[in-house]
């Protein structure tokens, strides 16, 4: 293989193993029906045991040329005039991650932009914001007319989170609350 990745160019729908499947919804909608041997049983157990639960599936109900789209990146980025996440409190606690969250104004370009992430390498972000939140791509997709609207009103959080609790029941609904509120349909979540 001399280092290659070898990816079919489609795969079909793979059968659920069952039913108490973690990954599997209750439709029968299996989203890592691609992947198979070790690396789906390390997906499955990246799965917390106790939020081991069918992962929705919502069809689209409306054409993508009609939806308006919002951005989620996990990169920790923020405006360089917002309160910065707290990477000292994760330098203190390597088991912590701060579970705030920063709203990225669709408007917001790369020289307005800093990145907290003590996890990944910033230095892609701070040289593109594209390469963590993908705003051009989005605006692009928009004037082609494949994407009806980009949501005034994109989030960064830090992905790294080894306790997503206060996340889960704290940040995260505060997000979707603020994306109903700006109609949003489609949440494209950008991982770092």
């Amino acid at each position: 293989m001399g280092g290659r990745v070898h990816l079919k160019p489609s795969c079909p729908a793979g059968k659920v193993e069952s039913m108490s499947d973690p990954i599997a919804s209750p439709e029968g909608f299996d989203p890592l029906h691609c992947v198979r041997g070790p690396t789906r049983q390390v997906i499955k157990s990246w799965i917390r045991s106790e939020s081991q639960r069918p992962i929705p599936w919502s069809p689209l109900s409306k054409s993508l040329a009609d939806c308006r789209v919002a951005l989620v990146s996990t990169a920790g980025i923020r405006l360089k005039t917002d309160k910065a996440f707290d990477a000292q409190g994760e330098r203190d606690n390597p088991w912590w991650g701060d579970p705030s969250y920063r709203e990225i104004p669709n408007s917001t370009r790369t020289e307005l932009i800093h990145c907290d992430h003590l996890h990944i390498n910033t230095k892609y972000a701070l040289e593109d914001i594209n390469s963590v939140l993908p705003i051009e791509p989005l605006a692009e997709l928009v004037e082609q007319g494949f994407v009806g609207s980009a949501a005034d009103t994109h989030y960064s959080v830090m992905g790294y989170q080894i306790d997503s609790d206060e996340l889960e029941k704290s940040t995260t609904p505060i997000i979707a609350n603020k994306m109903l509120s700006e109609q949003v349909d489609i949440v494209v979540l950008v991982p770092v």
